[in-house]
């Protein structure tokens, strides 16, 4: 399984407005969200790996408006959140994920993973679970090297893990 943020992934800021990279100005329900123009060839190449799942707070709002914006055959499930998680010093998205992907195996690409994932993750792999967490830079998101870090991964996970 393939979790997918968005903004810091493909929807990008913090880069020098005089030097932005490439990609486009796309309105999402009246904001302006700059969309990369490699993310939707990236996740194209790795749906042949994985399924994907929109992990954004985005939430619906993903399947709705990046298919057609990302020229992708299809759209994704996506999780919602809840507004409160409860969780103390925790990832918000955390709880959502491990509730859709059980064991399975998975990867999380986020431009915010933060220690509580890292340790989320370690435990998921020591309990047999195959876990990758993958950071992107929000200013230039997921990325070539990124999608090649994915697919060597998802190659190498043993059929019928977990």
């Amino acid at each position: 399984m393939l979790f997918i943020d968005v903004d810091g992934v493909i929807s990008l800021f913090g880069f020098p407005p005089h030097s932005p990279p490439p990609g486009r100005f796309q309105l999402v329900d009246g904001i302006a969200h700059y969309l990369s123009a490699t993310a939707g060839e990236h996740l194209r190449a790795l749906s042949a790996r994985y399924e994907s799942v929109w992990c954004t707070g985005w939430e619906e709002k993903a399947g709705e408006h990046l298919p057609h914006a990302l020229d992708l055959p299809t759209s994704y499930p996506h999780l919602t959140f809840a507004r409160n998680p409860g969780r103390v010093h925790a990832h918000w998205k955390l709880d959502e994920i491990e509730a859709y992907a059980g064991a399975r195996p998975l990867a999380w690409i986020d431009d915010a993973h933060d220690e509580e994932c890292h340790a989320w993750a370690s435990a998921r792999e020591q309990a047999g679970a195959p876990t990758l967490l993958v950071t992107t830079a929000p200013a230039d998101g997921l990325t070539a090297v990124h999608v090649a870090t994915l697919t060597a991964w998802a190659d190498a996970v043993p059929p019928g893990a977990a």
